[in-house]
């Protein structure tokens, strides 16, 4: 969209974006605004995208987008949205906490994707506003800013701030502004040109229902593994477990070897490392107190624990040894997909 062109009734949003930004939940963003104009056959949205400098702006699966201009070229505009994505604190910088908190003072409407959140949560913006982040980063959100008001829904619209989870929530988020500022039936032509089906309401959960995830539907297996990830912090025991779940230790010991292949302590420890690790990679948190988080009484057992699942230990999971020794050909990555917070049936015996 040209600056030149007359923005009489056309309502600009501007992209902030933070380095590493995750391109499906900008893609998600923007794309609904250029169908808005193509069903309608007016210019209703135009956008403008920011990075730190000016410059292109590398998104985490490699693509540079160039850019319209740096934060501090940012001036009054409707809405305003944080791009976030992988490493969203190194991304946070001054400059753009500054820009935004005089956005905020403006009267833009600040919104964000993904782990844009963070950034808003940084700068001040949150608070005393619901809002929401990818459920992978939520836990340590929650633990950097304890006093926010954070959901665990697809997205909030909380006056003049809006945020979503990333992914293709944002869709549902962009189709919500959209209907707000065009009228439903315009949302309801994009929706239908995105083949997205419905447009789903901010209420709804991010994640997929645990049976789906887990691929089982045994009520009572569900019914454990929901307690364990309800009791990260204080462990239960199997026999707690056990009889929460109407079974017998036995009972449960079958289930689980059936289902998983593996123990349900192997399992729950699982569960618990991936949460620690997440703290890891996503908090400035002290490494003692997210073992302790975790569930772990003692350095070394969170140590010995994590090193056992990952092949490292905290220590070089946060100072990137890792990348290092791939880079040098001299490991390998421990798991396939190291953030996934349950792991999947039918486990490998060799991880465990």
């Amino acid at each position: 969209m040209s600056e030149n062109e007359p923005q009489q009734n056309v309502h600009t949003v501007g992209f902030m974006m933070v380095d590493k930004f995750s391109m499906i939940a900008f893609s998600a963003c923007i794309e609904p605004l250029r169908l808005a104009n193509y069903v309608s056959g007016h210019k209703l949205f135009a956008w403008r995208l920011y990075s730190k400098d000016g410059l292109p702006v590398e998104a985490s699966n490699g693509i540079c987008l160039p850019a319209d201009g740096a934060y501090a070229d940012v001036g009054p505009m409707p809405d305003v949205v944080v791009c976030g994505g992988i490493d969203v604190r190194h991304g946070t910088t001054r400059e753009l906490i500054a820009r935004l908190r005089r956005l905020s003072l403006y009267g833009t409407s600040i919104g964000a994707v993904c782990t844009g959140t963070y950034v808003l949560a940084k700068a001040g913006l949150l608070d005393g506003y619901r809002c929401t982040i990818h459920w992978e980063a939520q836990e340590a959100l929650i633990e950097e800013f304890p006093d926010l008001d954070i959901t665990d829904e697809l997205y909030e619209v909380d006056r003049n701030r809006f945020t979503c989870a990333g992914g293709t929530a944002a869709i549902d988020m962009m189709l919500a502004r959209i209907a707000a500022k065009a009228g439903p039936a315009i949302a309801a032509l994009v929706t239908d040109n995105l083949i997205h089906h419905r447009q789903r309401e901010g209420d709804e959960h991010q994640r997929m229902q645990l049976r789906t995830r887990l691929g089982i539907v045994n009520p009572k297996v569900l019914q454990v593994v929901e307690l364990m990830e309800a009791n990260v912090e204080t462990p239960l025991s199997c026999a707690e477990l056990a009889a929460k779940a109407k079974l017998s230790s036995r009972q449960l010991e079958r289930l689980f070897r059936k289902y998983f292949d593996e123990k349900p302590t192997r399992f729950y420890l699982r569960i618990r490392l991936n949460q620690a690790r997440r703290l890891l990679l996503q908090t400035s948190m002290p490494i003692l107190k997210i073992g302790i988080a975790c569930g772990f009484v003692t350095a070394s057992h969170f140590s010995k624990s994590y090193s056992d699942l990952f092949s490292r230990t905290p220590t070089e999971e946060r100072s990137g040894l890792r990348q290092k020794r791939e880079q040098a050909g001299k490991g390998a990555p421990a798991m396939s997909r190291p953030e996934a917070a349950i792991p999947s049936p039918r486990a490998s015996a060799a991880a465990k």
